[in-house]
């Protein structure tokens, strides 16, 4: 039946009902507006006192749905299926919508050489580069262990590069936390991976582009912004390591349920974003982070940020940082961006503290540095969709990484190697409808009034 169609039934019934008629006229998800968009008009007209209508969309659901048929699942099937594609967003599909996922990949059994830095005790080596940038210099170190000082790389004939550093009073704001992200790639089994982080940053553009001295003979090489500087320094030590060498195995790369940015069509798709003011650096900016849709192994959904972006007054170099954390997202173990988030929560800078509101509680607390409270917000929206707990630490852990052992009150710490074990949540949700804010079907009544016992968003009568 079309929607007109509906309305004229009740309208024919209208006269002999002496006292009120409920109706909800349900349309398809692909029902053109246009041909529903006079309804109310048209039941005015006729007469009527009441009418309403609903169409379906992929984060409130349906009234009314027919679901197909599950197509059966072969062993063939399963263990030859390729990593999960994104489904385009249908420009019908409302405006709160998230970009969908129709499959998930098969997990990884291990990715790190060492979940945390490596304990050597007698020191190690480490080859450095003076990084010149228009706004000063700087020192770019990049530590090297021999290849027989770690398990699974015989591919690698010479020092195997794990970890990067910079030092110097002018390098840029945040260029310390994007090398300290850099290090835990670097302690991946997946050279690939190294490489599409490297590659990520080689395009950062930043106020103006300048020329600077290249390894190994000084030629003058023009970059776009100091991140894209640093990464080719960093890419040039390593492939003279050889650590960057095609073949051998991919664990993280192929844990990626979209190597690329998720795209919107003319829709759109949700964003949780949230202001920070820095008053001890003169910073005010906005941090977006794009959501994207997932199927849980129970056949229902997950929200996870996909994304994550600046806008406003910021240190530049936080653009690079950016990129790194995006593809770190769209790795399917929630375990993986946990780690590398509560990481970032200890990192400090020289005058740059600050007082801000811990998120989800109404108090303030002393920040080190506003990487640190970025990381500390990107934890909390995890938290806020059931992805991490309030630690960092993954609710329900997938195989690619294991969570670290540790207590909730160490959990920015570093943790011991070996360890896999999952921290212990203790979760009271309880299921009803969509929260606006969260996107989980946990929205309930208490005291009268909508609340979520995922997120803790509250109605309006709160």
């Amino acid at each position: 039946m079309s929607a007109e169609a509906h309305a004229a039934m009740v309208a024919a019934v209208a006269p002999y009902i002496d006292t009120s008629i409920s109706k909800t006229v349900n349309v398809p998800a692909d029902y053109p507006y246009a041909d529903f968009q006079g309804l109310y008009l048209q039941a005015w007209q006729a007469g009527l006192k009441g009418l309403a209508t609903y169409r379906p969309n992929s984060v409130l659901g349906s009234v009314l749905s027919v679901d197909a048929p599950a197509a059966p699942t072969t062993a063939t099937a399963a263990t030859t299926a390729q990593p999960a594609l994104l489904q385009p967003v249908g420009v019908n599909d409302g405006a709160n919508q998230r970009l969908r996922l129709d499959r998930l990949p098969a997990p990884v059994l291990a990715s790190l050489r060492w979940p945390s830095r490596p304990d050597l005790p007698g020191g190690n080596p480490a080859w450095s580069y003076l990084i010149q940038h228009p706004h000063g210099d700087f020192s770019l170190f990049v530590g090297e262990l021999p290849a027989e000082a770690g398990p699974g790389l015989g591919l690698f004939a010479q020092n195997l590069p794990f970890e990067v550093w910079v030092n110097g009073a002018e390098q840029p704001r945040g260029i310390g936390a994007l090398a300290k992200t850099l290090s835990m790639d670097m302690r991946a089994h997946d050279a690939a991976w190294l490489r599409l982080k490297l590659d990520a940053l080689a395009t950062v553009a930043e106020e103006r582009a300048f020329e600077m001295p290249f390894p190994p003979a000084g030629e003058k090489r023009l970059f776009p912004g100091v991140v894209a500087a640093t990464a080719a320094v960093i890419r040039w030590r390593c492939e003279q390591l050889g650590a960057l060498q095609e073949g051998g195995p991919t664990p993280v790369l192929d844990a990626m349920f979209s190597k690329d940015e998720p795209r919107t069509g003319t829709a759109g798709t949700l964003a949780w974003a949230v202001d920070v003011d820095n008053h001890a650096t003169g910073e005010s900016f906005t941090v977006t982070l794009k959501e994207v849709a997932l199927p849980t192994p129970e056949g229902g959904t997950v929200n996870r940020p996909c994304a994550i972006g600046f806008s406003g007054n910021y240190p530049r170099a936080l653009d690079g940082l950016a990129r790194l954390l995006s593809l770190d997202m769209r790795v399917m173990d929630p375990a993986w961006i946990g780690m590398k988030l509560r990481k970032l929560l200890n990192v400090g800078e020289p005058l740059g503290h600050f007082m801000a509101p811990v998120p989800g509680e109404r108090r303030q607390q002393t920040w080190p540095s506003t990487v640190a409270y970025i990381a500390r917000l990107v934890i909390h929206r995890h938290a806020m969709l059931g992805v991490l707990d309030e630690h960092g630490f993954p609710v329900q852990a997938m195989g690619i990484l294991a969570a670290p052992l540790a207590k909730p009150e160490a959990a920015s710490g570093e943790a011991s190697a070996g360890t896999a074990i999952a921290a212990p949540v203790n979760l009271a949700t309880m299921a009803g409808k969509a929260c606006p804010e969260c996107g989980n079907h946990t929205l309930i009544h208490k005291d009268g009034c909508e609340f979520c016992t995922a997120c803790g968003f509250v109605g309006q009568c709160g």
